[in-house]
C-alpha cells in the first residue's frame, strides 16, 4: 500500500489518540496566544486542562466567519508576525476579507496534505499536474502548487482564466491531471463543447 505519511496507516485508535494530542496542543496555543479565544473559553467555563482528548472537541466554542472578519486582519493569529511567512485572504466579496497567516510549519503541513491527496488520487512522481486555481491571495493555487511539487509531480502553474489556453495546453501536452475549482471545471467543460 502506498502512503505519504505514517499517519495514513494508523489504526482508528491511534488516529484518535494523535488527534487528541494535537487538539490539546492547539487549545493551549490559542488560549495562551489569542485573547479572543482566551475570553471565549473563559465565558463558557473551559480551560485548556479541561480538554483531555478528541472527545472534548464538542465542548469548545465555534469560530464563525464573522469572528474572522471582526478580528481582521491579524487578530486571530496564534503566532507572532515574525513567524508568519505567507498571508492569504478571501476575496471579501460578502464583507470584510478573512485573512490567514502561515508559518513555515503550516506550509509544510499544507504540502503534506497535498502529498496525501496525490497518493489518494493515484499520482506518481512521473505525473504532470495543471494547477488552474488562482495564484493571488486565494490559498488554493500556491497550496496545490507547492504541495504537488513536494510530492514530486511536475506542476504547470497556469492559474485561473484563459480557458482556451488551459484546454489547449492540457490536451496537447499529454497531461492527465487537472487541479481546479469545480466552477472553473464547469466553465472548461462548457467551453470544450462549444469548440467541438
Amino acid at each position: 500500500m502506498k502512503y505519504w505519511q505514517k499517519e495514513e496507516t494508523m489504526s482508528l485508535e491511534e488516529k484518535r489518540a494523535l488527534q487528541g494530542e494535537r487538539l490539546i496542543k492547539t487549545v493551549n496555543r490559542v488560549y495562551n496566544n489569542v485573547p479572543f479565544y482566551n475570553k471565549k473559553m473563559k465565558e463558557i467555563g473551559i480551560e485548556p486542562g479541561d480538554i483531555k482528548g478528541i472527545d472534548d472537541l464538542k465542548n469548545l466554542p465555534f469560530t464563525t466567519k464573522q469572528d474572522l472578519r471582526d478580528h481582521y486582519p491579524y487578530g486571530l493569529f496564534a503566532a507572532p508576525m515574525k513567524e508568519v511567512v505567507r498571508i492569504h485572504a478571501s476575496s471579501g466579496t460578502t464583507g470584510q476579507p478573512t485573512v490567514v497567516g502561515y508559518t513555515k510549519n503550516d506550509i509544510k503541513m499544507w504540502q503534506d496534505v497535498f502529498g496525501r491527496c496525490a497518493i489518494a488520487y493515484g499520482l506518481t512522481d512521473e505525473d504532470v499536474v495543471q494547477i488552474a486555481y488562482g495564484y493571488g491571495l486565494f490559498t488554493g493555487g500556491l497550496g496545490a502548487h507547492y504541495g504537488f511539487e513536494e510530492f514530486g509531480a511536475t506542476v504547470v502553474p497556469i492559474s485561473g482564466g484563459n480557458t482556451r489556453k488551459q484546454i489547449n495546453l492540457f490536451k496537447n501536452s499529454g497531461q492527465q491531471h487537472l487541479h481546479v475549482h469545480h466552477l472553473m471545471l464547469c466553465i472548461l467543460a462548457k467551453q470544450c463543447k462549444t469548440w467541438e
